[in-house]
C-alpha cells in the first residue's frame, strides 16, 4: 500500500527522543488523513462492480488485475471501507489455520465443536417457503405445517449443525466478496482523493498543502 501512503500528508510533529533538543522536530505521515470516497459515489452501485477475492490475493494483486495497476490498492480498500487488513482482508489458508487453532486451542474443538446451529429451507407442497435457510435456531427447532397434498399437519426439523470451522470459514468467505469502483471512474476520485489529502491555509500549522506543523508545548513547559 506504499502508493496510498504516498498521498497521505506530513506532519511535523516534537521529536521526544531521548537525545534529540527541544526545537526539534520529526516529520511523520498525519495517519487521521484518512481517503474516502464522496457519499454520490460510495452509494450509487452503478459506478461499481462485484469482485470476488481468489487464494491468497493481496490488495495490490487485486489492483493489477482489475485496474492493471497495482498502485491503486488503495483504491481497493477504500471502495470496501477497509481499514485493518488484518481483520477486514481475507487469511492466507497458512494464517487462518494458525489463527484458528490458537483460538480453538485443539483440532477436535475446531473441526468437531458445535458454534451453533442453523435450519435448512423447507417449502411446502405448493412451493410457498415455510422456513428459510440460514435461521440460528436450537438443536431441537422443529416446525409444523399442513401438507395439501397429504391432507395433514406435517412436522419437520430442519436444523442441521454448524461447526467451529464452518462458521469461522463462512466469514472468511464474505470478506472474498467485494466491490471494485469501475475503470471509467477513477480519475474523479483520483481527483478527490487529492483534494481531501490538501492542507488548507488559514491555520497557524499550515506551512504548505502536504505538510502542517505540531505547535511545540516543550517551549512552554
Amino acid at each position: 500500500m506504499s502508493n496510498y501512503f504516498r498521498q497521505i500528508p506530513d506532519f511535523e510533529y516534537v521529536n521526544r527522543l531521548p537525545d534529540s533538543k527541544i526545537s526539534d522536530y520529526i516529520t511523520v505521515k498525519n495517519l487521521f488523513k484518512k481517503g474516502f470516497l464522496r457519499e454520490d459515489i460510495f452509494q450509487n452501485l452503478s459506478v461499481f462492480t462485484k469482485y470476488d477475492i481468489v487464494n491468497n490475493d493481496r490488495p495490490d494483486n487485486v489492483a493489477f488485475d482489475f485496474y492493471g495497476d497495482s498502485n491503486l490498492d488503495w483504491l481497493v480498500l477504500t471502495c470496501n471501507n477497509i481499514i485493518n487488513l488484518q481483520s477486514e482482508w481475507p487469511m492466507t489458508q497458512i494464517d487462518l489455520n494458525e489463527f484458528l487453532l490458537e483460538k480453538y486451542s485443539t483440532y477436535d474443538n475446531l473441526y468437531s465443536g458445535i458454534h451453533h446451529y442453523e435450519t435448512t429451507l423447507v417449502k411446502n407442497d405448493q412451493g410457498v417457503t415455510i422456513v428459510p435457510a440460514g435461521l440460528i435456531v436450537n438443536s431441537d427447532y422443529k416446525v409444523t405445517f399442513y401438507d395439501y397434498d397429504l391432507s395433514s399437519q406435517v412436522v419437520k426439523y430442519p436444523v442441521v449443525s454448524v461447526t467451529n470451522y464452518d462458521y469461522e470459514l463462512e466469514i472468511e468467505n464474505k470478506k472474498r466478496n467485494i466491490f471494485l469502483l469501475k475503470p471509467e471512474y477513477i480519475n474523479i476520485v483520483k481527483d478527490d482523493m487529492e483534494e481531501i489529502m490538501a492542507y488548507r491555509k488559514g491555520s497557524t500549522q499550515y506551512k504548505s498543502e502536504t505538510l502542517k506543523t505540531a505547535d511545540n508545548i516543550r517551549l512552554y513547559q
